[in-house]
């Protein structure tokens, strides 16, 4: 039998450093029989592990579409991913998954997607934004909302660029209120206000939320009086998750196992789980 709880050997390809206390990994398997029948799909996640540290959980924040590497991207904030910053290029860790549900992409075929994130919560959507992009053919118009606290904190610059630069989607970024520069272009207020002034139609559109609680809580009203339905709108769980194999029991919400229910939710889904979510 299969040991669940086995990492696969990681190798550090790139480490990028993408704002303070925020480290980007790609990781190559060390094995070649592990990379040739390993596979995920964008929403999926994992445990990231320093051998004698322990483990922490975050998604895949690369796309499927791209072989033979993930990538996950991670806030310096305990003793594990304090661990994991002090890693660098060429070092080993270990790596156990994929765990979870999906964001059903597939079902999304013909549709227009709005993407609405917020902080380090952009890299759970990157997956699914990158997924879309590398599959642009599949999807009407493609629209990302992306708002950081100040421009230092915004994430992945060097692909904010590249999206803002291309003709077949529309990025739109913003900055909490005393976070932009003498330099900043894009916009300045929170993400929910800015998403309000968007006025985003809800005809044959998915919404893809992910962020902050505070600022969930204040981008579901907004969709709704935009008129999108909750079978519209969907959002990743997976920062409530601990062992990622439904046993320690961390995650659960009422009846629900985030990571083996979840982590991906429609808002539909959500309204029927306890306040706590």
């Amino acid at each position: 039998m299969e040991n669940t709880y086995k990492p696969y050997l990681m190798r550090i390809e790139r480490a990028i450093d993408e704002a303070p206390g925020v480290k980007t990994f790609r990781l190559a398997f060390a094995n070649d029989d592990d990379r040739a029948r390993f596979s995920f799909k964008t929403g999926q996640f994992g445990e990231y592990s320093v051998f004698g540290e322990g483990e922490s959980t975050f998604c895949i924040a690369s796309s499927p579409t791209r072989d033979g590497y993930i990538e996950c991207t991670f806030r310096q904030a305990g003793r594990v991913t304090s661990a994991l910053a002090r890693k660098e290029e060429g070092d080993t860790i270990g790596f156990r998954g994929p765990y979870g549900n999906i964001f059903p992409i597939e079902a999304w075929t013909g549709k227009n997607l709005l993407f609405v994130a917020g902080g380090i919560a952009l890299p759970p959507l990157r997956s699914v934004i990158w997924n879309a992009l590398d599959l642009r053919s599949n999807f009407k118009d493609i629209t990302v909302l992306y708002g950081a606290r100040s421009v230092a904190d915004l994430v992945y610059k060097q692909e904010l660029d590249e999206w803002g630069k291309r003709s077949d989607m529309k990025l739109v970024t913003t900055v909490d209120p005393g976070g932009e520069t003498a330099d900043w272009k894009g916009s300045v207020g929170f993400v929910p206000a800015v998403l309000e002034k968007m006025a985003p139609s809800p005809e044959n559109t998915i919404a893809i939320v992910c962020g902050p609680p505070v600022m969930i809580k204040y981008t579901f009203p907004v969709l709704e009086k935009f008129n999108f339905t909750p079978d519209q709108i969907f959002t990743t769980l997976e920062n409530r998750m601990k062992c990622g194999v439904g046993k320690c029991g961390r995650c659960t919400v009422g009846p629900v196992y985030v990571c083996k229910d979840g982590p991906v939710f429609t808002y539909r889904q959500l309204q029927s789980l306890p306040a706590e979510y």
